[in-house]
C-alpha cells in the first residue's frame, strides 16, 4: 500500500471512528434512579376549616428517558399504606374509606410520552404523559414537570391536582365537613450520574 494510500486510510479510519462515538453519544439514555430517601411525595387537601398536609413514601422508581427522541419508559411506584397527615383518625378514614390501601397498597405512574424539550445538560420544563394507577385502575393523566439534568446529578420537581373522586374514590365529604373533590400533589425528587454507562 502507498504512503498516500496509508493516510486516507488512517484520516477515513478518524472520521468514522469520531462519527461512530458521536452518534454513541448523541443516544445516549438518561437512567433516573428514586431513592425513598431522597424522593418527598407530598398531599395538600383543602376543607372549609383548614387545609390538611400529608405524605407518602416512596417504593421504587426507575424511569429511562432520551432527550433526542424523547422516549420514556419505567414506572414510580408509592406506598400506598405510607400516607400520614399527622392525625391518627383522619389517616384511618383516608386508608379505610377512601384509598382502601388494605387492598390496594400501591399507587403508580407510568410515564409514555413526553411533550417539550429536554435539555441534555440544564433546566427544562416539560409535560409528561402517563397511566396513573390508584385503587385497581388506572387513568391517563399529563402532568408538568420541571426537570434538570447534569452530568452528576439529575433533580426533579413535579406538582399537579389529582381528580381522586371523578376518578371513582370515594369523597370524605360529610354533611358538616366538605372537602375539595381534588388533591394537589408534589413530588421532588433528585439522583447521581443519569447517563448510561458513567459510574
Amino acid at each position: 500500500m502507498s504512503e498516500l494510500a496509508q493516510k486516507v486510510r488512517t484520516i477515513a479510519l478518524i472520521v468514522l471512528g469520531s462519527g461512530i462515538a458521536a452518534a454513541s453519544a448523541h443516544a445516549q439514555e438518561a437512567t433516573l434512579n428514586f431513592a425513598p430517601e431522597k424522593t418527598t411525595v407530598n398531599f395538600t387537601l383543602g376543607d372549609v376549616l383548614h387545609t390538611v398536609h400529608g405524605a407518602f413514601g416512596l417504593k421504587s422508581g426507575t424511569v429511562h428517558f432520551d432527550p433526542d427522541s424523547n422516549a420514556i419508559s419505567g414506572s414510580i411506584v408509592v406506598d400506598a399504606t405510607s400516607g400520614d397527615s399527622g392525625n391518627s383518625s383522619r389517616d384511618r378514614k383516608m386508608h379505610k374509606d377512601v384509598l382502601n390501601s388494605s387492598s390496594y397498597a400501591e399507587v403508580t405512574f407510568r410515564p409514555d410520552r413526553v411533550e417539550g424539550k429536554v435539555l441534555r445538560q440544564g433546566s427544562s420544563s416539560v409535560q409528561v404523559h402517563g397511566m396513573f394507577g390508584i385503587h385497581g385502575s388506572e387513568h391517563e393523566i399529563v402532568v408538568p414537570a420541571q426537570v434538570e439534568l447534569a452530568p452528576d446529578h439529575w433533580m426533579l420537581n413535579v406538582h399537579f391536582d389529582l381528580p381522586y373522586v371523578k376518578w371513582g374514590l370515594r369523597d370524605p365529604s360529610t354533611f358538616v365537613l366538605r372537602v375539595e373533590k381534588t388533591v394537589a400533589i408534589d413530588v421532588r425528587a433528585s439522583g447521581t450520574s443519569p447517563w448510561t454507562g458513567q459510574p
